[in-house]
């Protein structure tokens, strides 16, 4: 059977959930309250078809002329100017006042079709944007009239065969104020902004698409730099290859517990403990490790400046300005409470397609437990899990809290989705408290199940050998 054909908007996220993007030849609505980025949306759309597609784009705007347009989307990197002197956008504001509208019975929209049809023909658009339609209609309140000419709208642009954006504002009761158009429309997306425990958030959902499979749940979506970025809920097929191939820890005797190679490449590894257990050093010690076998690595520390990490470090035996001023270890740090978790997982993103890193090490997990619920957290995690496997990372995530305490601050956990847990723990004897790590599990590898005292000194993490046959510590 032929499936709908659509258009992709070139919007990240988007066209994952529209599984190929808005459809093609039929009209829209993008609806929402004021500010949540529905002209962002209906622009970038624009944009991204002009410059990605080769598909041409008319935007009449009755609420922003054209340098008011040009000025605001300036500082989301489009350069509409450009764009327009190369004939691949046209903007065209049609300015209505209220007040000098007179309703009559005969009244209908041929002077915008006459202005429409010119505006596509100059430039041979495929996409149209119309921001908002409550402004078209603002000075009437005969609903007949209305209802007719909506209708006439939609008929006309679905006739033109171009895929076009309508924008408008939410109502009370429905969709719109008018209550019609998310009828009248193929695809109605809606957009929200909101606000629960002091933290702003966006979300979008499909509400509806004729002829056509979606997501139907609410996404998260940002406002960025670089335009709109919509986070699906749902992870990535699980497709990713197994890989064969070992990278060692950086300690000695972590390789041995480990089997005698290391981590399995392209896996996830979890590190929990206590405060003081040496979680950051670990890590560290994995980052230097892999820096000094020419794999590029990322530091996400979430309580360390870059400085501090590198002093800290220095401390214990462990070098990581020297893979640093060789541009093979990046480090970046934030806190976990300066962003939503959204704003984290893109800059997340972002840091990945910027660097191509082969390792990253995310210091610490709990340090997002500030930043939303549980179950946010917990898709949040599955979704940068996911994103490394498919882009082939090797990632090793710290965790304050021993087993249960982990367990506890992410309700069902990701556990089940880590590939080597390794914990450390401080165990009391009648002298003194002594450290201990053990491997809790490690998938595809035969791994020891001893628990090794451990000491923290001037060359890093010191694990203690296996204990020989008489039982006698080596």
């Amino acid at each position: 059977m032929e499936s709908l054909s659509k258009s992709p908007t070139g919007i990240r996220g988007l066209d994952q959930i529209t599984l190929g993007g808005l459809p093609k030849g039929r009209p829209t609505l993008i609806c929402g309250s004021a500010g949540c980025g529905k002209t962002l949306f209906a622009m970038e759309f624009l944009v991204r078809g002009a410059m990605d597609f080769s598909e041409p784009g008319i935007f009449v705007s009755f609420e922003e002329n054209g340098k008011d347009l040009t000025a605001n989307f300036r500082s989301l990197g489009f350069d509409l100017d450009d764009l327009i002197q190369q004939k691949k956008i046209k903007l065209d504001y049609i300015h209505i006042e209220k007040s000098q509208i007179e309703e009559t019975g005969s009244y209908d929209l041929e002077g915008l079709f006459v202005r429409l049809d010119h505006a596509i023909k100059s430039i041979g658009a495929k996409r149209v944007v119309l921001d908002t339609i409550e402004a078209l209609f603002s000075g009437f309140s005969d609903e007949a009239v209305l209802r007719a000419e909506l209708r006439r709208l939609f008929r006309w642009l679905k006739d033109k065969e171009v895929t076009a954006i309508i924008t408008g504002e939410r109502g009370d009761k429905s969709y719109t104020r008018q209550g019609l158009e998310e009828y009248v429309s193929d695809c109605v997306i809606l957009l929200d902004h909101r606000v629960i425990d002091q933290v702003s958030t966006r979300r979008l959902r499909v509400v509806k698409y004729r002829g056509s499979s979606h997501g139907s749940n609410e996404y998260p979506f940002l406002i960025t730099s670089k335009g709109i970025s919509v986070l699906p809920i749902t992870s990535l097929a699980l497709e990713h290859q197994a890989k064969e191939e070992h990278i060692s820890s950086g300690i000695k005797e972590l390789d041995v517990l480990l089997g005698g190679k290391g981590y399995f490449s392209a896996s996830t590894i979890l590190v929990s403990g206590g405060a003081g257990s040496g979680k950051t050093i670990l890590g560290a010690s994995f980052a230097a490790s892999a820096a000094q076998q020419g794999k590029k690595v990322l530091f996400l520390s979430f309580e360390e400046s870059p400085s501090q990490l590198a002093r800290n470090m220095k401390s214990v035996g462990i070098d990581l300005s020297t893979p640093s001023k060789k541009g093979l270890l990046s480090c970046h740090s934030d806190r976990a409470t300066a962003h939503g978790l959204e704003a984290h997982l893109v800059k997340i993103y972002d840091l990945v397609q910027d660097l191509k890193p082969q390792v990253v090490i995310l210091d610490p997990l709990t340090g997002f437990s500030q930043a939303g619920t549980e179950m946010d957290i917990e898709a949040m995690l599955t979704r940068i899990i996911d994103h490394f496997k498919a882009e082939g990372i090797t990632a090793l995530f710290t965790s304050l809290g021993g087993r249960s305490e982990f367990e506890r601050s992410s309700n069902v956990g990701v556990t089940s989705l880590i590939d080597t847990w390794i914990e450390l723990r401080d165990v009391e004897t009648v002298r003194r408290n002594e450290r201990a790590i053990s491997v809790i599990k490690s998938r595809g590898m035969g791994h020891s199940r001893d628990t090794r005292p451990y000491v923290i000194s001037s060359h890093g993490m010191l694990i203690a050998k296996a204990a020989a046959k008489t039982g006698a510590r080596v």
